[in-house]
């Protein structure tokens, strides 16, 4: 028994150790597709620019409804229009999701979502959104999960969160804080009630985490320690805009926006306590093992180190 928990504890210790070395904050990997409806039933296709730059999506394929016909970058369908399901070959790979923005012949549009865990959309032929709310709500979610599951600067803050709090019941009232928070700027930035440029933004989570992991660090009963849910409550509000760019990229269908963006918070959400979960059966694991106790020090300096690099390079970014 012993054996087996000493292997437990060097398997979880060499998986925490990498992420303080991590040297970037994550960014949502986003491809995005425009098919314009030219002739009814034909329409052309290309993956459309972001940020100035062409995507590199030579690993993702789009096989298009059975009766439609691709060439040269325009998929003919006939009489019956592009009706039937569109699928993304390669999703999930180089990048962590497609939008399918559908220009048609009459002047509307339709958006479509693919991620690995839903690569295929069913099309009508026209703009009517007749997908499924269960559709969207399971595309969001998915993406909520991987955004906070691969946004380092997040996972960081919140980490550093722990830290500072510890698993006592304080926690319970700091990670609502933090929940609400973000909650709240995360609907008033995608609604369009509150814009705030991006590189600001991020400098400011980035400066959050510096702060955060100090206040850990420091021995004296500082306010943080007092009310560490009040510090969560107000650094979420920047956190959540932080969210609300994602969201922003990825976009939202106007028919079900309420349901995309309920679930893509309930997504980020689920994610948020996952690593809070991993990081409770860590702690119960380890926290006998001197060499874990000792790591606090240097895995806070670590998680502070890297925040403020992420700071002035953030900071010189706006200013170049």
């Amino acid at each position: 028994m012993r054996r087996l928990l000493a292997w437990a504890r060097l398997l979880l210790v060499a998986w925490l150790l990498p992420w303080p070395l991590l040297s970037a904050a994550h960014e949502m990997s986003m491809a995005e597709m425009q098919v314009r409806e030219v002739v009814r039933g034909e329409f052309t296709w290309r993956w459309s620019a972001t940020n100035d730059k062409r995507p590199d999506t030579a690993s993702l394929v789009p096989q298009w409804p059975e009766g439609c016909a691709e060439g040269d970058g325009v998929v003919r369908c006939g009489p019956g229009g592009l009706a039937g399901t569109v699928s993304i070959d390669g999703v999930g790979k180089s990048y962590s999701a497609v939008l399918m923005k559908v220009l048609w012949l009459d002047g509307e549009s339709s958006v479509y979502t693919f991620t690995q865990g839903q690569a295929t959309a069913t099309l009508y032929g026209a703009a009517t959104d007749k997908r499924d709310r269960g559709a969207i709500a399971k595309a969001y979610t998915l993406l909520g999960v991987e955004h906070i599951l691969g946004g380092y600067d997040h996972l960081l803050f919140v980490l550093a969160l722990l830290f500072l709090v510890g698993f006592q019941r304080k926690l319970l009232w700091t990670i609502t804080a933090f929940t609400a928070a973000h909650s709240l700027t995360l609907a008033s930035a995608a609604l369009g009630l509150v814009t705030l440029r991006s590189p600001p933004v991020e400098a400011t989570i980035a400066l959050s985490i510096v702060l955060v992991a100090y206040e850990a660090l420091s021995p004296r009963e500082t306010l943080a320690r007092r009310w560490p849910a009040a510090l969560a409550f107000l650094f979420g509000l920047v956190h959540g805009l932080g969210f609300a760019g994602a969201l922003e990229d990825i976009g939202l269908p106007q028919n079900y926006l309420p349901t995309a963006l309920l679930t893509f918070n309930l997504g980020v959400e689920l994610g948020q306590l996952l690593v809070i979960g991993v990081a409770w059966v860590a702690w119960r694991l380890l926290r006998d093992w001197p060499p874990f106790v000792r790591a606090r020090t240097p895995v806070l300096y670590g998680i502070g180190s890297l925040a403020a690099f992420w700071t002035w390079s953030r900071v010189v970014a706006i200013l170049a």
